[in-house]
């Protein structure tokens, strides 16, 4: 016998309802169906109508609107995108028209430039580390701050002066800033002081880096101006400089007189984080219709995947 006062709860008198009335969000009809081949859109077409499946084909058809009605597809990276070798794949999709403009942070252009001047890049932090030599490679901090430099006196931004470098110098198959400057598709880069390790060079010029990734900035807030009424905006890998720049832009573009609404948004990452997710699939649809989409998984297959259900679209 039990020497608490206190006795259970009967539920005999609890009400209960039919199972039809109760109703439920899941339903046999939304359940996968086993793949029967047919290709990567059919593969898609087979996974559940739930959860993040059905949040992929949102963004998909999000895309495949903006490319038909002719509005913004903007594709912010970070730098694990650039170095898990995703450049050509990207520049593919730009020359089908999947993507109309470039964002990087700092580290998604040093990635690539280092591509373009020597066919590698990412090195071993851990072993360099501990006696300074990270970061410390000499053509990366010397010639990315030259081109900024002479980019910056012409009037340009970082984007747009690293691929002019690389195109009019040593530039290699693979670069996403080579080949978008060669097709004339807007890079835009944006860089936090300190965090780039160009900055620690002898030749880092910080009135130059700081004046052109402001031009960037304000080229950004251009091409956001264009995704007002239908267009994508993807952030793919950026934990907190993107959605912080777009975030910004947002408001700086409706501050300016442009409605930007009904538009979408989507972070692709390994790890939702906080910003990413209140800075650009929550708050820029506040009460302004649109919908913003978080989809989860490693960069090298969620990226490829996403490219090949695009280009099924047109074969």
């Amino acid at each position: 016998m039990s020497r608490y006062s206190e006795k259970p709860l009967s539920f005999d008198a609890l009400k209960t309802v039919p199972i039809d009335a109760r109703g439920g969000k899941v339903q046999v009809e939304h359940f996968a169906t086993p793949y029967a081949g047919g290709g990567v859109s059919a593969l898609i077409d087979s996974l559940p109508k739930i959860l993040a499946a059905d949040s992929f084909r949102g963004v998909i058809d999000a895309i495949r609107r903006a490319r038909d009605q002719k509005r913004a597809l903007l594709w912010g990276m970070g730098g694990h995108v650039i170095k898990c070798g995703l450049g050509d794949v990207l520049l593919d999709l730009r020359s089908r028209g999947w993507i109309t403009g470039f964002v990087m942070n700092g580290a998604a252009s040093i990635h690539d430039f280092e591509i373009a001047i020597a066919g590698q890049t990412s090195e071993d932090v851990e072993a360099v580390l501990p006696d300074g030599r990270f970061g410390a490679a000499e053509e990366t901090g010397r010639d990315m701050n030259r081109a900024i430099a002479e980019g910056d006196a012409e009037g340009i931004g970082i984007g747009e002066a690293l691929g002019k470098w690389l195109f009019q110098g040593p530039g290699k198959d693979g670069s996403l800033l080579l080949g978008a400057y060669d097709a004339g598709i807007p890079v835009t880069v944006h860089v936090a002081i300190g965090t780039d390790t160009p900055h620690t060079h002898p030749a880092a010029n910080p009135a130059a880096i700081g004046s052109a990734s402001h031009r960037d900035f304000r080229l950004f807030c251009s091409l956001v101006a264009d995704l007002d009424d239908g267009g994508v905006y993807l952030n793919v890998g950026s934990a907190v400089i993107l959605p912080e720049v777009f975030l910004k832009a947002v408001s700086a573009v409706r501050n300016l007189g442009c409605p930007l609404a009904g538009f979408t948004t989507a972070n692709f990452d390994f790890l939702q984080h906080y910003r990413p997710r209140v800075n650009v699939v929550e708050r820029p649809h506040a009460r302004s219709g649109g919908a913003g989409y978080s989809i989860t998984g490693h960069h090298e297959l969620m990226v490829p995947l996403l490219a090949a259900a695009l280009i099924e679209r047109d074969e």
